[in-house]
């Protein structure tokens, strides 16, 4: 197990021949390391990054809300006209 000077990263030392792999509760505790060294980099955004962020995902589902309305609407039309169902408008 070594430390990357760089990065700051925890990673498993590969060099020379094939090693035996760390026991399990060593991988566990590998993982727990890496996951906690990825956490640092998490920048969390500004206030008006969110509601920007926001504004978009919110204006991309109303957009797909109309796209499949408007295909829903179609198809309903669509199978009254080809299966011509009595009394449909």
């Amino acid at each position: 197990m070594v430390q990357d000077e760089p990065g700051g990263e925890i990673v498993v030392k590969n060099d020379g021949p094939r090693e035996k792999r760390p026991n399990f509760f060593t991988r566990i505790a590998i993982f727990i390391r890496q996951v906690f060294a990825e956490l640092r980099k998490v920048v969390t955004p500004t206030r008006q990054e969110l509601l920007k962020f926001t504004g978009v995902v919110l204006g991309f589902v109303v957009v797909m809300m109309a796209i499949v309305y408007g295909l829903d609407l179609l198809f309903v039309w669509l199978t009254t006209v080809v299966f011509d169902v009595p009394g449909a408008s």
